[in-house]
């Protein structure tokens, strides 16, 4: 076995560590009171996912054509916008002071969508391209339901012992998330230069900031909430993305551009939270941040 494929095999178990972890860490944090206290609000709702499921998978087919992105890349760009509820919107909505039990609701909410969704849109929008809806649904199931609701459960019935293993599993996600960066940028890093060539980083830094944007407008009236659904829009599922493009696609450019906009994503969102910071009434300042989550 070269060099080359012991990477894309750390890369590949790099994943399934960070998705796992990261959804588990998010379950032990969280009580069901915490994720359904926001969710009252019907319209926000609504708007959220409309700018999550639908807005978001058009900007990402809309910069893919403007562009002129190649297939893989491409395809790389629409897994991305079919997936939402991204863990590490909870940290982003404690760095912009904003509605932290929206952030709650609204990141478990897509999760869980996201699981169902992804494996009925995606065959219908990637004409010519095979991919497997059950093994979609199997294994965002198996890497994301399964753990976050093992999390709440634990949470619910043990409090202190949930506590004590976030204090293991929550750093395992960050670091895992360093681990897939850093092997999938080694195993791929021929792809990578070829994308600097393309209009590849380019189309991730539009699609993310034009979702900002579409959360941002979608989310008032309110500073705390626009703030929160424009940085939950933008930062994407990327571990979603990651685990249907490794179990769906061979070309290893998908996976490229996942981690690309993932990258993208980590450089634009978090200054531009502690930006949204300052804008926020001063009272958001006191909110409990508790249960903002250290993973992706």
């Amino acid at each position: 076995m070269d060099v080359a494929e012991l990477l894309i095999k750390g890369a590949n178990a790099s994943v399934v560590v960070f998705v796992f972890s990261s959804t588990l860490a998010v379950g032990l944090g969280l009580t069901v009171q915490q994720i359904a206290a926001p969710l009252r609000n019907g319209r926000l709702v609504a708007l959220s996912l409309l700018a999550n499921f639908v807005l978001a998978p058009v900007v990402a087919i809309g910069v893919a054509r403007i562009f002129g992105l190649e297939q893989s890349l491409g395809v790389g760009l629409l897994l991305v916008g079919v997936a939402g509820g991204a863990p590490f919107l909870l940290k982003l909505g404690e760095l912009s002071k904003g509605n932290m039990p929206f952030a709650v609701g609204l990141m478990v909410v897509l999760m869980v969508i996201t699981v169902g969704y992804m494996p009925i849109v995606l065959p219908r929008l990637l004409d010519g391209i095979a991919v497997n809806p059950a093994n979609i649904a199997r294994s965002l199931i198996l890497m994301m339901l399964l753990p976050l609701a093992a999390g709440l459960a634990l949470r619910a019935w043990q409090p202190s012992t949930a506590a004590r293993l976030r204090s293991v599993v929550a750093p395992i996600s960050s670091i895992s998330m360093i681990f897939v960066v850093t092997l999938t940028t080694a195993a791929h890093f021929k792809s990578m230069v070829s994308i600097l060539g393309s209009f590849g980083i380019v189309a991730a830094v539009v699609f993310v900031a034009i979702s900002l944007a579409v959360g941002w407008l979608l989310g008032g009236p309110g500073v705390q909430t626009q703030s929160v659904l424009a940085l939950g829009t933008a930062q994407r599922n990327t571990a979603a993305a990651l685990v249907v493009a490794g179990q769906n696609f061979t070309d290893p450019r998908v996976v490229v551009m996942i981690t690309v906009v993932m990258i993208v994503s980590f450089a634009v969102l978090m200054p531009i939270a502690r930006v949204m910071a300052g804008r926020q009434p001063r009272h958001a300042r006191e909110l409990n941040t508790t249960v903002s989550g250290s993973s992706t």
